[in-house]
């Protein structure tokens, strides 16, 4: 089996222009925890997730015991403030530019399998010849295609 039969081939992407508010606006429109950041050529240039952003908005070096030593109130202000003053910057400022790992249509899903085993990534992007995206394949995809092929098996006398 090839990863073309598995991959989504209506691929939602941003450019490293789009503000994290639009990013955010688009993950929850389309319930997607992460999209391809790509190029005006549609090469693929970063992938930025819901996780991303969660782990830009942590309070810097406190524990939940020295939160406990600050009125709640005031941490709660601090995360608002950094959330909103993070709605304008650019997804540049928080993509994944580094160990992307990528796969081809042509490539074996065993390809894919092994990158999800080994990774926590939750998306595959899925590029051409010259790099340009053309899919992505889902680890949640994949395991329900797995799950229908097991149980129509099943089902079949």
């Amino acid at each position: 089996m090839k990863v073309r039969d598995f991959m989504i081939q209506d691929v939602i992407t941003v450019t490293e222009g789009t503000t994290i508010r639009e990013l955010l606006e688009i993950l929850v429109t389309h319930k997607i925890g992460g999209v391809p950041v790509v190029s005006k050529e549609n090469k693929l240039v970063g992938m930025i997730s819901d996780g991303d952003v969660i782990r830009y908005l942590k309070p810097n070096s406190r524990t939940v015991f020295d939160m406990f030593a600050i009125v709640m109130v005031n941490e709660q202000e601090k995360l608002t403030d950094k959330l909103g003053y993070s709605l304008e910057k650019n997804v540049s400022n928080l993509m994944k530019t580094k160990d992307i790992k990528t796969v081809k249509p042509d490539s074996d899903l065993d390809t894919a399998l092994a990158i999800f085993s080994r990774h926590h990534f939750k998306k595959i992007p899925v590029l051409d010849r010259e790099d340009k995206v053309v899919g992505v394949i889902s680890r949640g995809d994949l395991l329900r295609h797995i799950t229908m092929e097991i149980i129509n098996k099943e089902k079949t006398p």
